[in-house]
């Protein structure tokens, strides 16, 4: 590989490299301002503007990285991963926020060095998750994750449930990382290649013993469904969105999302996929019947979530348990195996990323005030703090896709894209899930706005900033519920996946 080559691959893995200078820089502060921590998030901020930058670039790019005569390149920079990183990116401006107000993160202010080295860690191995096209890479990325995330639920050392969570989130990360690294191996045996690209090609006109490759692939999304909270590799996510500082568990159920639904979404196209025909649908190889699997993992992943909703307390756990159900809902996108199921993916993440960062944020500052996050005791608060009590009906309006609000326009495009594919009794079974969603968060509503506290109101105020961060998240769930083109034209120049 010669230096005008290799200059050429890092020219198009200019976010990555945003992201691991912000990471070094913020280790380097640290080390020389000591206990003075104050300019860390805002050194973060900054990073990720750079990253910004460098990721709505690539919209207009279509390139492999890193190629070499042993491998057709392990980075894939094109339109779909930008978006993507875009959602990453977005998510963790709204952390890197909700962290300087957070008094669960103030509370480990001597550790704050730490705290961001570790988000932009996670960040550094989301973009890797979201661009790599090679079986190694995607391991070790979805490693940096994971290994970052380890840490940061467990951070705040403060109770009980946060150790508890960082601990079971070990254990469950570490089995499926390793069943996952078992598939991989078995895939590398069968193929002689770890390219996702070398391994379409070869399964296509190569003799592939099908139950192996079967067993190989089923491994492989262990480790996937794991990481996007699919069941029933969702068992780590109540107990450690519950334990968690708030800050992180956002940031889990938006940004680490995304890049799980990302690298599913490149996993299966590039390596299985055949053609693409005139409708848009997936001709994939014949060996996994992905269809009925994804099929069936989305019905069980919603009905799931949704149900075991029903019987939650801590508003952490249900908004855990109603991201599994929405995990199902994006399923079916995967379900559809389309263009326009990607479109529709697209579209809800859009949407999703507002809303639920947007949840988050209100049970954040109640927590901050109140000390629970328990939902009985947010009885009387539409009345004592009815700006919170909007901004959070909203989200939760939203969340249950209800119009006029951006969460239907998000399901409508699932539905449309799942009655388009003839798949109507998923569609009924899909709608059925949203009504049972409707029962807990309205449960929510219930306790806000029409049952009376019974020790008392909590008379707190909203600072300036607070309240425009809120309407930041809540006016476009409005906005994009009326008005939608905007969200249709970003989802279709973002479905490009080089190759196909």
């Amino acid at each position: 590989m010669n230096i005008n080559y290799l200059l050429n691959s890092l020219y198009l893995i200019k976010p990555e490299i945003a992201i691991s200078a912000t990471l070094v820089l913020l280790v380097l502060m640290d080390l020389i301002m000591g206990s003075n921590k104050k300019l860390l998030p805002y050194i973060a901020i900054a990073g990720l503007i750079a990253a910004s930058y460098f990721s709505v670039e690539q919209f207009g790019m279509s390139s492999l990285a890193f190629v070499s005569k042993a491998n057709k390149g392990m980075i894939v920079t094109d339109p779909f991963g930008a978006f993507f990183k875009g959602i990453v990116v977005f998510a963790s401006f709204f952390v890197i926020y909700f962290s300087i107000k957070s008094d669960e993160i103030k509370a480990s202010f001597e550790r704050h060095g730490e705290y961001y080295t570790l988000i932009f860690g996670m960040i550094l191995g989301m973009f890797f998750m979201i661009s790599a096209s090679d079986l190694i890479l995607i391991y070790l990325s979805l490693e940096l994750v994971s290994l970052s995330s380890y840490v940061l639920a467990g951070f705040t050392k403060t109770s009980q449930r946060n150790s508890e969570a960082s601990l079971k989130y070990v254990i469950y990360g570490g089995v499926s990382s390793g069943i996952m690294l078992f598939g991989i191996s078995i895939l590398y045996g069968i193929t002689g290649s770890t390219n996702l690209y070398e391994i379409n090609s070869l399964i296509q006109t190569s003799s592939i013993p099908n139950l192996t490759f079967i067993l190989s692939g089923i491994l492989i999304f262990v480790g996937i469904g794991y990481k996007i909270s699919a069941v029933p590799f969702h068992f780590w996510t109540p107990d450690v969105y519950e334990g968690a500082p708030i800050t992180i568990t956002a940031f889990l159920s938006v940004a680490s999302k995304a890049a799980g639904f990302a690298l599913l979404i490149r996993f299966i196209k590039i390596t299985f996929i055949k053609s693409v025909d005139s409708a848009g649908y997936w001709q994939l190889v014949d060996i996994i019947d992905w269809k009925t699997f994804f099929i069936f993992l989305s019905i069980i992943t919603m009905t799931l979530g949704n149900f075991a909703a029903l019987w939650q307390d801590n508003m952490k756990r249900m908004l855990a348990y109603s991201s599994i159900a929405h995990a199902g809902y994006l399923l079916l996108g995967m379900a559809v195996l389309s263009n326009q199921g990607m479109i529709a993916i697209i579209i809800y993440f859009m949407v999703y990323a507002f809303m639920n960062l947007g949840a988050f944020f209100v049970v954040m500052l109640i927590a901050n005030k109140i000390g629970t996050e328990d939902i009985d005791d947010y009885k009387g608060l539409g009345y004592s703090q009815p700006f919170l009590g909007v901004c959070l009906g909203i989200f939760l309006v939203s969340l249950t896709g209800l119009p006029p609000t951006a969460g239907f326009i998000g399901k409508l495009y699932i539905f449309i894209a799942l009655v388009d594919a003839k798949m109507i009794t998923l569609a009924v079974i899909a709608l059925l899930n949203s009504v049972v969603s409707l029962y807990y968060y309205i449960r929510v509503l219930r306790n806000l706005f029409l049952t009376r506290p019974e020790n008392g109101t909590f008379e707190f105020k909203v600072s300036f900033s607070n309240g425009l961060v809120l309407v930041l998240l809540a006016a476009p769930v409005i906005i994009f519920g009326l008005y939608f083109t905007p969200l249709i034209n970003i989802a279709k120049s973002s479905i490009q996946i080089l190759g196909f």
